[in-house]
């Protein structure tokens, strides 16, 4: 490594932090509070809950890039199985582990 790799290390860090802190602390600088209208604050209470389901749902029904061919996948009694546990009781917890505890075996003992 030389030092000029060193230097543009140091420089893209210093590059992220500053975009970072900036974009961090846009709603801190102003003086007077932003009003957001109703329709964005609306639709910000439901965008963790869309990030989510864009991240797992793919994740559960495609394998390879093409959707699952089978039943026989893990997967799904895995996802059955935490959405009965939360329509039982909610929370993160017990949805994970009772979702563990279906994927779990079928995956390892039965090979799905």
């Amino acid at each position: 490594m030389t030092t000029t790799d060193g230097f543009s290390g140091a420089l893209a860090i210093l590059g992220l932090a500053v975009v970072t802190v900036v974009t961090r602390g846009f709603f801190l600088f102003p003086e007077r509070e932003v009003k957001i209208p109703d329709w964005l604050q609306r639709g910000l209470k439901v965008a963790p809950l869309a990030a989510l389901a864009a991240v797992v749902v793919p994740e559960v029904i495609m394998t390879h890039g093409a959707l699952i061919a089978t039943w026989q996948d893990a997967r799904l009694p895995a996802v059955i199985a935490a959405s009965l546990y939360y329509l039982w009781r909610p929370g993160v917890l017990g949805p994970l582990l009772a979702g563990l505890a279906v994927f779990l075996p079928l995956r390892w003992w039965w090979g799905w």
